[in-house]
């Protein structure tokens, strides 16, 4: 495996030795409300995730397997989507993900983070060829299906809401309200789905990226002025991993390009 780009702010905060994340597991996990490992080795791979190292949280998680491998797949599709310069080599991460996850999801169907990484590896695998394109390849109902199935076997799933709002506002964005329809798409279910994460994750910066974005993609220009408080809300957000600063930072990058 070629060496992956370092996470590139200090991550001695969000280093966390067995005790402190278990003890901070709930607030860390408000996204995607996975359940507290009981294996070492599981444990290991999620604090390498929080910290930074996402190259060394894979490897781990693999080799732990369980839920170590929702650790590694994880780990995988943030990088991918935050850190990796090849669009390329993007894009082939962010599929393995989603292969891994699918597989993963058929042996533990009752696994909401099999089917939330699954979504979400795809989801922005889709992004990167085009929403349009992804669609025509049938993308969008899978994408959509394993969020539904995620959010279902666990109603608290902040990320998915968020995930699966981003399917519906994406979509309607790209082939209109009419088409956006046959592919069950919908601006009010995908309004709803926003507020709901915000409810079940309060303190996520990600949630109110989305939620900017998903309004203006939805209501348009009469939004733009909710949206940059949101995006002004996220940028002051306290993160408390590698993900959530990587959140907060590109708020902050946002709100200095306008």
């Amino acid at each position: 495996m070629a060496k992956w780009t370092a996470f590139p702010y200090d991550s001695a905060d969000y280093t966390y030795d067995a005790a402190a994340l278990k003890k901070h597991w709930a607030r860390l996990h408000a996204g995607d409300a996975e359940p507290w490992p009981k294996d070492e080795a599981a444990q290991r791979a999620w604090a390498l995730y929080h910290a930074g190292q996402f190259q060394q949280a894979v490897d781990a998680g693999l080799k732990a397997g369980g839920a170590g491998l929702t650790a590694a797949n994880k780990a995988q599709a943030i990088y991918a989507n935050y850190l990796e310069k090849s669009e390329k080599t993007r894009l082939a991460l962010l599929l393995e993900v989603a292969e891994r996850a699918e597989a993963q999801a058929r042996a533990e169907p009752k696994n909401a983070n099999a089917w939330y990484l699954m979504a979400y590896a795809l989801g922005r695998y889709s992004q990167g060829i085009s929403v349009t394109k992804a669609l025509a390849q049938g993308l969008g109902g899978k994408v959509k299906g394993a969020l539904e199935t995620a959010i279902t076997l666990q109603p608290r799933h902040a990320d998915a809401h968020i995930a699966l709002a981003a399917f519906h506002a994406e979509v309607i964005d790209k082939v209109g309200k009419l088409l956006g329809k046959t592919q069950g798409a919908d601006a009010a279910t995908g309004l709803r789905l926003y507020k709901e994460a915000m409810k079940l994750n309060p303190a996520s910066a990600i949630a109110r990226v989305e939620y900017a974005n998903g309004l203006v993609m939805l209501e348009g220009e009469k939004k733009m002025a909710d949206a940059e408080r949101l995006y002004a809300e996220a940028a002051a957000c306290e993160p408390m991993d590698a993900m959530e600063r990587l959140d907060v930072e590109m708020a902050r990058a946002e709100l200095e390009d306008e």
